[in-house]
């Protein structure tokens, strides 16, 4: 089928079965590709890619050809089962989101769409109409494909899902008209939808000093129709309709790496090299030593040399993997699932783990307006009306100039509302008839008194609507629409004239829609005639709890931008009620820097729009592209980028930035596009969400702090048990309970540590920024050092306690149980890391922690008491427990004097 015969379609007519069936076969369906579902297995492989987890599997690999030298395969199980824990908690957690989340994004290619084929009007679902269709849409209607317009009658579209624009008026003008039948006749050679974009992007020249952000005579697939009716021949079907294309961006594959991920590499890479270079510096000093030392290397017994050599070599790999913080990948699974459940119950959906984390390094929010910031209803915000020579709040009008008021309202508006009083058809009159039942008029009933006679609807010509009626044995006109245009119709005098323009004004600055209203008895007449009734100021009222969030992320940091398709005015005044534009005056200059449209944007180059980026604060009228190249440019300046949206228009840049958070009264495809659901679509949860992501970040430091700590104490013991001859102090079931089943109940307690709002006091981190902090760095160390020096001269003392250089299982039960009660009292420690107050701050809400807490001291002492010989343990009566547990109590002391020092520093300055 030709794109010719397309063009020419007549719409009187429409296509044949014949050229359907081609069109079908050359253009394809009508129907949005849905995202390419990931298989299980490949999430769950997913997982590996942890940097700390793929460590973990080289340590398992070289433990496990150790194990069948030695016979031991204790160690090996032990890793193995933390990776798998770690990698099938977080994989179940995300399937569970997943599935929630399925259920919220629905979408329904066969609803019914009206359609002229050979002559007739008939309905075929949506997924049925093909590229040349001739399609008819009324109030009510979703637009099933993008399309030129060939007829239209006062016709409004919603275009909110792809500009945020709620209303645009569409028309057929004769300029158009023969722009599109001019730009048909040069491309007729080529295929209909490159006509159809060059359509758009002729029509876009004219409208570029236009307030539209789509020409005027073209309508686009999943926008909704208001207002009138329309008749149009579909140009793009499916993937090539313009949301098809911002579906299709929404779903590309990014390269953005979270500021966790890019931390847990850092990490990884130092462990690696840490662990590494301890390993191969204690094999050298060993070997050096043995061989300066032990006469078996001036022999030619080469065997026991190689066993000699094979013994230090393994002790070397077992440095390696004492160096791995085994419990860390189950740590950050266990504090980012444990996140995700606990954001749910405060209407957050969180979708991939990372992105609770994530949210707390935000440093830029781009948000959207309609639906986001705004309520995307319109409400009858404030209501004048003519008494005597001035104009009067509504309420204080006398009752007969309310009653005549209210008739008008009635009678001149084509809305409903529904059984839940929401507008159906225009916003505009449906917020006026939700106006009139807040005034206790029923408008149904008031239109029944006064039967139409005759109407003539709203169109962007005229700008007025008309309305006449029979009211008793007489006819009535009511007219309303643009205040000057009615203003003219009337007969007002000048002071009524001046204080109508500075009400108007007022109004205007707040970027409020205002309607004029007037009357005359008789038919409707253009000449003139008619009684001034009044203005009404309509709005899309900001919500309630918006202000207040915004305030809460700037103070924490956090730079807020609004990124709308909406006309300057209006996003600018939102802009500055919402806190992030100022109250007052502004120059032209800030105006300047702080404000760009979006076509004004996307005629930067990419030098220019860089250097633009940090100073915007709004940005009107965006299409998709502005959006996601916002998104981009900001992120080459090392932003942390969250965008919020509802719309279809917001889903490239959602899928681009480092957390998307979508409104679950969104589209399917926002929604598909984004990390976090917002349930309640309230902007306070995003507030909510970045003091979640923070404190989950401090928790994870904390856990850091704890799990390091054993490690670095652990593996200098070691080393310290070799130097001085004696059997490993601990063997490779201690350290198991120690490093994985110990370190497991400190994650699920630092992770169920409530989020504080403290966090919302300090600035974003910077990603660059390592994990472990130098304050963290010299905590680690000096503690590990300690604790080693503790149990070394204990270790020292137990030598030389014993028979000869023999430490008895009596001793090293003793010494074991010591080291695990310094743990279990630097828990205390860990959980303050980073504030001034005492463990015992808000212990009554740490119920996580006192459970763990106790799990441990239960768990040790049944260890101890039962262990016997897997565990290389005898009983140990309770005066040495009492005594092991006050002597190591002193950790926790000393921890408290130290922040009690720094409460005293911090109160003096």
């Amino acid at each position: 089928m030709k794109s010719e015969q397309i063009l020419n379609t007549d719409p009187h007519v429409g296509l044949s079965d014949a050229q359907v069936a081609d069109s079908r076969q050359q253009y394809g369906d009508n129907v949005l590709t849905p995202p390419k579902k990931t298989s299980l297995w490949k999430l769950y492989l997913d997982k590996y890619r942890d940097p700390i987890i793929q460590i973990l599997l080289v340590a398992a690999l070289v433990s496990l050809v150790l194990a069948f030298v030695e016979h031991d395969f204790v160690e090996t199980l032990g890793i193995f089962i933390a990776i798998f824990i770690a990698t099938t908690v977080g994989f179940y957690f995300e399937c569970d989101a997943a599935r929630k989340f399925r259920v919220l994004t629905a979408i329904n290619e066969d609803q019914p769409v009206k359609v002229r084929r050979d002559g007739k009007v008939m309905e075929v679902p949506r997924r049925d109409v093909v590229v040349g269709d001739i399609i008819l849409v009324e109030t009510g209607d979703e637009v099933p494909a993008d399309a030129v317009l060939v007829e239209a009658v006062n016709l409004q579209i919603d275009e909110s899902s792809l500009t945020g624009e709620p209303l645009t008026s569409k028309s057929v003008t004769d300029a158009q008209n023969q722009q599109s039948a001019d730009t048909a006749s040069q491309l007729s050679s080529l295929n209909l939808q490159h006509s159809a974009d060059a359509i758009i992007q002729h029509s876009s020249l004219g409208s570029q000093h236009s307030s539209e952000a789509y020409p005027k005579n073209v309508i686009l697939r999943s926008t909704m129709v208001m207002n009138g009716r329309g008749t149009a021949i579909v140009t793009r079907v499916g993937d090539s309709t313009e949301i098809g294309k911002v579906a299709t961006e929404a779903t590309e594959a990014t390269q953005t790496k979270t500021p966790l991920n890019l931390q847990l590499d850092k990490l990884a890479k130092l462990i690696s090299k840490v662990g590494t270079g301890v390993s191969i510096a204690a094999f050298v000093i060993f070997l050096g030593h043995d061989i300066l030392t032990n006469s078996l290397w001036h022999t030619t017994n080469y065997l026991s040399m190689l066993q000699v050599v094979l013994n230090y070599f393994m002790m070397a790999v077992t440095l390696i993997v004492m160096a791995v913080p085994e419990g860390l990948p189950m740590a950050v699974t266990l504090a980012l699932a444990l996140n995700m459940r606990r954001m749910l119950k405060f209407n957050n959906l969180v979708r991939k783990l990372h992105a609770s984390e994530t949210m707390g390094a935000v440093t830029v929010i781009c948000t959207d307006k309609t639906g986001t910031l705004t309520q995307n209803r319109m409400t009858v915000h404030d209501i004048q009306l003519v008494e005597g020579d001035h104009l009067v709040k509504a309420e204080e009008a006398a009752t007969a100039t309310k009653a005549r008021f209210s008739e008008a309202v009635a009678a001149n508006t084509t809305a409903e509302l529904d059984e839940n009083n929401a507008p159906i058809g225009n916003p505009t009159e449906g917020a006026l008839l939700m106006w009139l039942q807040q005034q206790g008029e029923d408008y149904q009933q008031q239109r029944e008194s006064q039967p139409v006679d005759s109407q003539i609807p709203f169109s962007t010509e005229k700008k007025y609507m008309a309305t006449t009626v029979v009211s008793g044995d007489k006819k009535r006109t009511y007219i309303k629409g643009a205040p000057e245009i009615i203003a003219s119709l009337c007969d007002l005098a000048e002071p009524q004239q001046i204080h109508l323009r500075e009400v108007l004004l007022g109004y205007q600055r707040q970027a409020m829609r205002t309607l004029a209203f007037a009357w005359r008895d008789g038919d409707f007449s253009e000449e003139g005639g008619y009684t001034f009734q009044g203005i009404a100021a309509i709005s899309d009222p900001v919500r309630e709890d918006v202000p207040s969030a915004v305030s809460t992320c700037r103070s924490a940091g956090i730079k807020i931008k609004v990124v709308t398709g909406d006309t300057s005015a209006t996003a600018v005044e939102i802009a500055r009620q919402i806190g992030i534009w100022p109250k007052e005056e502004t120059t032209k200059a800030e105006e300047l820097r702080w404000h760009i449209t979006g076509s004004d944007f996307a005629a930067l180059s990419d030098e220019e729009a860089y250097d633009r980026v940090e100073d915007i604060r709004v940005m009107s009228r965006a299409r998709p592209t502005d959006k996601q190249r916002l998104v981009q440019l900001l992120q080459k300046h090392g932003e942390v980028v969250a965008v919020t949206g509802d719309g279809t228009n917001d889903a490239p840049a959602l899928n681009h930035a480092h957390v998307g958070l979508s409104l679950g009264s969104g589209t399917s495809v926002a929604k598909q596009a984004s990390d976090i659901t917002l349930l309640d679509d309230s902007f306070h949860s995003i507030a909510n969400a970045v003091m979640w992501g923070r404190s989950l970040y401090k928790n994870i430091q904390r856990f850091l702090f704890f799990q390091l700590v054993v490690n670095v104490s652990a593996l200098l013991l070691v080393l310290g048990g070799s130097i001085i001859g004696t059997e490993m102090p601990l063997t490779v079931t201690q350290i198991l309970w120690v490093n994985l089943i110990m370190d497991t109940f400190a994650a699920m307690a630092l992770a169920s540590l409530p989020p504080s709002r403290e966090v919302m006091k300090d600035k974003p981190r910077k990603p660059s920024d390592f994990i472990i902090s130098k304050s963290m760095g010299r905590g680690i160390l000096g503690c590990g050092i300690v604790f080693f020096a503790i149990m070394f001269v204990f270790l020292i003392w137990c030598e030389r306690h014993g028979a000869g250089s023999i430490i008895d299982v009596h001793e090293l039960t003793l010494f074991f149980t010591t080291f695990v009660m310094l743990q279990f009292w630097n828990l205390f420690n860990a959980k303050c890391l980073g504030s001034t107050h005492s463990a015992f701050h808000n212990l009554r809400h740490d119920g996580g922690l006192l459970l763990v807490l106790l799990l441990v001291f239960i768990g040790q002492w049944l260890i101890v008491t039962f262990g016997g010989r897997m565990f290389r343990t005898q009983p140990l009566s309770a005066e040495e427990w009492l005594i092991i547990t006050a002597a190591t109590s002193v950790v926790l002391i000393a921890g408290e004097l130290w922040r009690g020092i720094k409460r005293i520093k911090e109160a003096k300055a």
